[in-house]
């Protein structure tokens, strides 16, 4: 039997930024009806295929067909009326606007010019239905939190050019790691709306770190490493082990030599202790100790309160309750600087909008903290700031190793890395880490976590939160387990403490 035609095939494609080749004459294909994984490490050049395709950045050389006739976009836009919708993983909706409106931006209902608010109202609720959630589409889009805002983000992706008379319908579906803020359930509700489109004949284009849902949801998978086309496999032809040598290039399981670390025993004694620790609408008092070189893992679903938790214990939040105390002396935690001064460092698990500077340079970035801790009267010396950015990047492998890039125009590993040498540099006694790993690769994943396990074994304390379990049992002393803005147990790492273990007390709600 003849294979289909491909509803999208790219050929040759080049992309060239001042100084780097991109994309060095890449093809890849899709076909109707299937769901198409596209992998490779960040950097790789994922983004950069997906902005060239949608019209986002110009093609430097190759072809691109669409069902079958040359296409070639100067905007998203016009990528869209012909088809080919994209939600990208960070949310670009407006939080000002009800769900409905933000649906239909753009594309609203009218009559005799006046747009037609029931109408409208009434057609969002029926898309939402469709994926199964329970929201109020007249409320504001700022009344959801992220999970529920990124599905919006699809729903209106897939409502694009559906029955509207604009646009071709959609062919072409492009999620850019659309699951990186969902939780299981809400993963799931997004899988089932995917393979209902992928029966209706729409091809997807999925992008994801997490590689157990690439081999759970996808039929194909494109290799991308440092902007070339590796190889393009069926799934079920390739192993994930199989894929990582793929992806990184050499034949190296970097997250098997963590499962094989056996956690240190020998923590020190208390150095912070939280008693009573709470914050109205935040998570409710709590009691926490955290011991010199121990690592401690929150674990939680999704608003369990683990941000909540980490952002008291920096004074990023002001609490309304308790206390904290470091090494025996009670410090306030009204503000950041607090925490700064008692030797907290905080990374956000939102790096861009509450970490990073974009348009700063990778130096400036790094040495952001250490000179606010000194003070803006007191500059560092030029040399000496050299000295320590060189560390840092030759310390944690930042690529490009160019201290006067724009950390902006990184990957997102490398962009995580930048953040931890910005706290790394002031040599802090506790690192909270939120989500240090989303949406970062699997060689950077491998590169942090095992950073982590190093930074306990010299007697640094780290506050650990993850979404992934095996994560958090993977580098954890002791685990903190939440639920509805509680802290509802205290694990002792172990070989009785599973995932399934964990979800279990989640369930409960209470220490088994």
């Amino acid at each position: 039997m003849a294979e289909p035609r491909p509803v999208l095939e790219m050929t040759g494609i080049v992309k060239e930024f001042p100084g780097v080749r991109a994309l060095s004459g890449v093809d890849f294909r899709l076909f109707p009806g299937e769901i198409h994984a596209l992998m490779g490490e960040n950097g790789a050049g994922k983004s950069t295929m997906i902005k060239v395709l949608t019209g986002v950045y110009s093609l430097d050389g190759g072809t691109i067909t669409l069902d079958g006739k040359s296409v070639r976009f100067a905007s998203p836009l016009q990528a869209q009326q012909a088809g080919i919708n994209t939600v990208y993983q960070e949310v670009n909706l407006c939080p000002n606007l009800s769900v409905a409106e933000n649906i239909f931006i753009g594309r609203e209902p009218t009559r005799f010019g006046r747009i037609q608010w029931k109408r409208m109202r009434k057609e969002a609720a029926e898309l939402v239905d469709r994926l199964g959630l329970d929201i109020d589409v007249t409320a504001p889009l700022s009344a959801y939190p992220l999970a529920v805002q990124q599905l919006v983000a699809i729903v209106r992706s897939v409502s694009t050019g559906d029955g509207d008379g604009e646009g071709q319908g959609t062919k072409v579906l492009v999620l850019d790691e659309p699951t990186s803020s969902l939780d299981r359930d809400e993963v799931l509700e997004l899988f089932r709306l995917m393979r209902r489109l992928k029966d209706d004949g729409v091809a997807i284009l999925f992008v994801s770190h997490f590689l157990d849902q690439i081999y759970e949801i996808c039929d194909r998978m494109t290799v991308l490493r440092n902007g070339t086309l590796v190889g393009e496999h069926m799934v079920s032809d390739l192993d994930q082990v199989g894929l990582i040598q793929l992806m990184i290039g050499k034949e190296l399981d970097k997250l098997e030599e963590l499962h094989e670390h056996q956690l240190r025993a020998d923590v020190g004694e208390t150095l912070l202790h939280a008693e009573g620790l709470g914050r109205t609408g935040g998570i409710a008092p709590f009691d926490l100790e955290i011991k010199k070189g121990e690592v401690v893992g929150l674990a939680g679903l999704l608003g369990s309160g683990r941000t909540e938790l980490a952002r008291l214990l920096f004074g990023a939040d002001q609490p309304d309750s308790g206390k904290v105390t470091v090494d025996d002396k009670q410090v306030p935690m009204n503000a950041p600087n607090d925490a700064i001064g008692a030797g907290v460092a905080f990374c956000s698990e939102n790096r861009k909008a509450e970490g990073l500077v974009p348009d700063l340079t990778v130096r400036e970035n790094i040495i952001l903290a250490l000179q606010a801790a000194r003070g803006w009267t007191r500059p560092i010396p030029a040399a000496q700031r050299d000295e320590l950015v060189a560390k840092y990047i030759k310390a944690l492998d930042i690529r490009p190793a160019n201290p006067e890039a724009r950390v902006g125009q990184l990957s997102g590993g490398n962009q995580q890395k930048v953040l931890l040498a910005r706290w790394l540099i002031t040599q802090p006694k506790l690192l909270i880490l939120d989500e240090p790993t989303r949406g970062i690769d699997i060689g950077a994943k491998a590169e942090i976590q095992k950073l982590v396990v190093s930074l306990s074994e010299d007697g640094m304390s780290v506050l650990y939160i993850a979404a992934e379990l095996e994560e958090v049992l993977r580098l954890s002393h002791t685990i903190g387990v939440l639920r509805d803005r509680k802290l509802v147990a205290r694990l002792t790492n172990g070989p009785e403490i599973t995932p399934s273990r964990i979800l279990e007390t989640i369930a409960s709600g209470e220490h088994q």
